[in-house]
Order: C-alpha cells, then sequence, then structure tokens
C-alpha cells in the first residue's frame, strides 16, 4: 500500500472543495444570509440603466454600482407578459413547465375570494405546477418565511408558487390577501389599512423630479395616453373612486408597495431568526402601467425610473436598520420589457412599426362551429396563440392538422404576421429557430392549440392601445438581472443569460438544493473570484 502523507490529504480533501460547492452547497464554515430580497420591476427594460442611470442616486444607483449586473438577461419565451414572467423568477423553469401561459391562465380563482373585497375576482396559485425557491428553502428550514407583496394578485402570488404564507397585493385601495392563504387577515395588514395612506394622496401633483431640461424627451405627444392628460404636470383626482383607479397608474403606487412591505418585513420579524434565512418579494408594478400608458420613450417614464431608484434607495436604507446588509442578499430583475409605441417607432425613431389582433379569426371559428354542432369548441386567441377544445373537434370528425394550417395560413396573411406555427410545424422547427424555441418554452403541455403566431419587428399585439408587451421580439425578452450581497462579485456581464438562472444562483447563495429539475443554472460570475 503506497503511503500518503499528512500534507497530500490536506490537498486531496482542498481539491474536492469545488465540487462539493454546487448549485445548493456553500462552505461550511459560512453562515448562509438571514434574508433573500427580489425585486421585479414590471416592464423594466435593461436599456433604462444606460439612458437614465448617470441620474441615479438610490436603491438602483447601489444595485448597479456594487451588484453582479447581467444587462442581457432574457424572459426566454414566447408570451411575455406579467403573469409567466414572475412564475419563471424563482422557479428556475419555462412557462411550460411551471403551467403560467398567459395573464388570463394564471391566478384567477373563484374558490378563493379576496378577503374584504367581495366584488373582487378570487386568486390562487392552484394553477401554478412544480416548486419555487421558497420550497427549496423549506425543504431544508420547515421555520423559513416569505412576505410577498405587489400591487397585482399574480405578482405576489407566482414567485412564491404553491407555498401559503404571506401574500399580500393591492385591492379597492388596500393591501390584501385571498382565502387560499388566510381567514382573517392579522392585525398589522388591518392596522396599515386604518392609516388610509392612499387617501392622503388625493389632488397630489405628479411634477418632474428634476428640472425640465435634464430629460431629453418631448413632453407631449399626441399619441400617448390615448391624447389625454399628456403633459407635466399630472394631477391625482380627489374623488375616492377616481383617486384608487387613477393611483394605480401614477408612481406614489410604487412607493405605498415598498412601504407596506417594509412594514410587513418589520411586524413579521423577517430576516431576524436566529437562524435560518427569509425571503422577501416586492413587485413594483407601475412603471408597467406608466409604459402602457404614455410608452416606455416618454418623459414621464424617464420621472417614474428616477423615483423608483429614489424610493429603493429609502426602502435598502430602512431595510439595513431591521436586518444587517452583510446578512442579505438582493436580486433585480422584471417580468418582461416593452417594445416601443409603434408611434413612437414611426414618428421619431422612423422605424417600422405596427399593431395585430388575430382575435377575429377565433371567434369566426366559433361562431361558425357552433352554428353546425350546436355547442362550444372554446376556440380563444391570446398574444399569438390560437387554442381551441381540439379534443372535442376531433371527435366530432375534424380533421385537426388541416384545420389548424387552414386557419394558420390565414393568420400569415395577415399586415404584422412574420409567420405561424401549428403544432406539426413547432415540433419539426429547427433548434436554431429562435422564435419557434420561445414558443415551445411557452406552450404548457395539455393545452389544445391549432397555430401560433409571431409579429413582424416593431409590430405589438394590440387593438389600440398606445403600447404593449407580450411577443417573443427581442425588445419584449430582455430584461436586467442584478445580484447583490454577501459573496457576489460584482461587475458588468453582458452575455445573454435566461431569467431561469436567477432561481439556483440564489440557491447557491443561502445554500439550499432545488427540490425538482429546473433549467436554469448558478450564475458563474456572480461567484467569481
Amino acid at each position: 500500500m503506497r503511503f500518503i502523507t499528512p500534507r497530500a490529504r490536506r490537498r486531496a480533501a482542498l481539491a474536492l472543495v469545488p465540487l462539493l460547492l454546487t448549485a445548493g452547497s456553500r462552505p461550511p464554515s459560512v453562515s448562509p444570509p438571514a434574508l433573500v430580497v427580489l425585486f421585479v420591476v414590471d416592464q423594466m427594460r435593461p436599456d433604462y440603466f444606460a439612458r437614465f442611470g448617470a441620474q441615479f442616486t438610490g436603491g438602483l444607483a447601489r444595485l448597479r454600482a456594487h451588484g453582479a449586473f447581467y444587462p442581457n438577461g432574457l424572459q426566454d419565451h414566447a408570451i411575455t407578459q406579467t403573469a409567466p414572467g414572475h412564475a419563471t423568477i424563482l422557479s428556475g423553469r419555462t412557462p411550460a413547465s411551471t403551467g403560467i401561459l398567459s395573464n388570463d391562465r394564471s391566478v384567477p380563482d373563484a374558490a378563493s375570494p379576496v378577503l374584504g373585497a367581495p366584488g373582487a375576482s378570487g386568486a390562487s396559485p392552484r394553477r401554478f405546477q412544480g416548486s419555487t425557491l421558497y420550497d427549496w428553502m423549506l425543504a431544508r428550514d420547515a421555520g423559513s418565511r416569505v412576505l410577498a407583496v405587489s400591487r397585482k394578485d399574480r405578482s405576489a402570488i407566482l414567485p412564491v408558487g404553491r407555498a401559503r404564507g404571506d401574500v399580500y397585493w393591492f385591492v379597492d385601495g388596500r393591501f390584501t390577501t385571498s382565502r387560499y392563504y388566510v381567514d382573517t387577515l392579522p392585525a398589522w395588514v388591518r392596522a396599515y389599512a386604518a392609516r388610509n395612506g392612499p387617501a392622503r394622496l388625493a389632488g397630489r401633483t405628479w411634477s418632474m423630479l428634476l428640472p425640465p431640461d435634464a430629460y431629453a424627451e418631448a413632453d407631449s405627444l399626441a399619441f400617448e395616453n390615448h391624447g389625454v392628460d399628456v403633459a407635466f404636470p399630472h394631477v391625482l383626482p380627489t374623488a375616492p373612486d377616481s383617486l384608487t383607479a387613477r393611483l394605480l397608474r401614477y408612481p406614489w403606487m410604487d412607493s405605498l408597495t415598498l412601504d407596506f412591505a417594509l412594514e410587513g418585513a418589520r411586524r413579521t420579524g423577517l430576516g431576524r431568526r436566529r437562524e435560518g434565512t427569509d425571503l422577501l418579494v416586492v413587485s413594483l408594478s407601475t412603471t408597467d402601467e406608466i409604459g402602457h400608458d404614455w410608452g416606455p420613450d416618454s418623459r414621464e417614464m424617464h420621472d417614474q425610473i428616477l423615483r423608483l431608484d429614489h424610493w429603493m434607495g429609502w426602502f435598502l436604507d430602512s431595510l439595513g436598520v431591521l436586518v444587517p446588509p452583510a446578512r442579505t442578499v438582493i436580486a433585480l430583475t422584471a417580468d418582461h420589457g416593452i417594445l416601443p409605441a409603434p408611434d413612437y417607432a414611426r414618428d421619431v425613431l422612423h422605424q417600422a412599426a405596427g399593431r395585430a389582433w388575430l382575435g377575429d379569426i377565433a371567434t369566426d371559428a366559433e361562431r361558425t362551429f357552433a352554428a353546425r354542432y350546436h355547442r362550444s369548441f372554446a376556440f380563444r386567441f391570446e398574444y399569438g396563440l390560437l387554442t381551441a377544445d381540439v379534443a372535442e373537434l376531433a371527435a366530432i370528425g375534424v380533421d385537426v392538422d388541416s384545420l389548424a394550417r387552414a386557419l394558420a395560413a390565414v393568420a400569415r396573411g395577415r399586415p404584422g404576421i412574420s409567420r405561424t406555427y401549428t403544432p406539426a410545424m413547432l415540433a419539426a422547427a429547427p433548434p436554431t429557430d429562435v422564435m419557434a424555441a420561445r414558443w415551445r418554452r411557452s406552450i404548457v403541455p395539455g393545452i389544445g392549440w391549432l397555430f401560433a403566431a409571431v409579429t413582424a419587428p416593431g409590430v405589438i399585439w394590440s387593438r389600440n392601445g398606445v403600447a404593449n408587451h407580450g411577443t417573443p421580439q427581442e425588445g419584449d425578452v430582455r430584461v436586467p438581472i442584478i445580484v447583490f450581497g454577501p459573496g457576489v462579485h460584482a461587475g458588468t456581464f453582458p452575455r445573454r443569460v435566461p431569467i431561469e438562472d436567477i432561481a439556483p444562483t440564489l440557491a447557491r447563495l443561502i445554500g439550499v438544493t432545488p427540490t425538482q429539475p429546473i433549467a436554469g443554472r448558478p450564475l458563474t460570475e456572480v461567484f467569481a473570484r
């Protein structure tokens, strides 16, 4: 037997360390962070950091300067909407795996009514399939806690998955939840609502944060906000019902969301256990609303991002009083991007642009088959995808493949449509077909569908909206990714990375392991030394 010296044994043991530090492990001597924070800025485009970054002084500036910044993150699927984007971020899996195809097929659930809002639509994660980072945390530590907050129900619910916890969204002027999570709101949530913060904003004026010459954008373009209230200043109404509706589209909605999240972190003791890691998810929705109303290249958007930077700085400073920054890991990303408003693209950028919608194809098919067979076959068009009850169609003798080809040909002949795929065509498309790959990552197995369409460059899915997202085009797919905190190597990394990589990266930073196969991989640059 060959004798191995103690020194050789030490060298051999050290050589194993990189192999042991997998996506779900940390060095034994390093305590995991006490808190993981995920910020999702709805509709945040990565180019905002380049365009407005010199004017940042708050939270966005801090994360950008001291975090691992990926300007080419990808929500790499075809229906780039809020729900599939949020479901992907902390699951490490594509919409085809999470089961969340679109906004409409996400969290609506009549069996889970919203507390204190009898007229609101119920919501729950029952359609979500599989696990998320929070499930992986619970598998290691049953005491792990979560707080998820957003203006939108789907944005609060889907990053957490099916697990129950403190999950709240904004309904009728206050933050609440559904009976999927609890039967009665906690005392701290009721106390927060009693402050009646939104009412204090009645009549508030939204003016520019900086002097006018700090903004390169024109202050008023005819197409913005459908030609109404297109220039600064913008004033919130005083009537309660009007105030509640308009508040969702003004920057203060983000400040309320951050304030509620901070109060929740304080009252629940998030991140302040003696051992273990907790999760805080804050999804900020106002950027999306402003992008839809005024367009992503508007002066209103510029001002919104500056205000968001300011409020996030306040939030991080305040959170740091509760949980030491040295024990906090932060990620920031977006659920999707957005294409330029078609009018702006044509008139200012001098690029080809337009709007397309194929809903009439579904309506006509439904009417034709209902008239002949006296029942519904659930023809439905959603952001490029025509679905139907194909099993019922086949049962009455319809050649579904022929029907799919015929309807796809109709769609392909419409202005603004660049290509279509039937199920057979999508299955046969080569791996080099980027749009086909994005549709494969979107379509949930078991959903009956007849064709998937792709718009031409610059063409949005819309009937008459100012601006929209939802296509597999580059402007809708690209999002920023930032990871910040202890153990993170700061820098700018331009390679294209899928959003699915965030969950395993955070898992590795806190020392947990995914409980199921996932598509994402840890972002290697985050751990580089």
